[in-house]
């Protein structure tokens, strides 16, 4: 089975052979990251997630970790038994745009890759790039804006993805 299965975690190695070489597997993932708040942004339905969608979502400062809910969860793409290629994902410009204006450390998205399928190695370069983005894939999305994620995985050096188990408690998050 895939370490890319499901809802599961990339790390920088993910993209980058000489990442691995230096340590940037899953094993160096921080759990501060991972762990904590989350705010759960709903994404217009009809497109990519671009630097224009990014804008216009108006992500307020310091939020650390999102899980955007696309039309992917509408389509309930997640529960095919065959990948689909139209899946909605982040196109380059989007990733560019998050890494440089926000202080988002961990992006979820509600599909196998957090990358719109056409631009998906320009995207995820964008994204581990700087070794602290980390990507999820969510299953499930609660119904609420904001959440405290709890996330469980297997901590293993010399891989560069991990299946993940979250556990998220939605309401009070302090």
């Amino acid at each position: 089975m895939s370490v890319h299965t499901a809802t599961h975690v990339d790390s920088p190695a993910h993209v980058f052979d000489n990442y691995a070489d230096a340590g940037y597997d899953v094993d160096s993932l921080d759990l501060e990251v991972l762990n904590g708040p989350a705010l759960l942004v709903d994404v217009p339905r009809d497109n990519n997630i671009t630097a224009d969608v990014m804008m216009s979502l108006n992500i307020p400062k310091g939020v650390r970790r999102v899980l955007f809910r696309t039309a992917n969860t509408d389509r309930h793409l997640m529960f095919k038994k065959e990948f689909d290629s139209s899946y909605t994902g982040f196109m380059k410009d989007g990733a560019k745009w998050l890494v440089e204006n926000t202080d988002i450390k961990l992006v979820g998205l509600d599909y196998l890759s957090v990358a719109a399928y056409a631009e998906a190695l320009d995207t995820h370069l964008e994204f581990l790039a700087n070794k602290e983005t980390i990507l999820v894939r969510m299953d499930r999305q609660q119904d609420a804006s904001f959440s405290n994620n709890i996330s469980i995985f297997l901590k293993t050096m010399l891989v560069q993805g991990s299946m993940l188990n979250i556990i998220a408690r939605t309401g009070n998050t302090t």
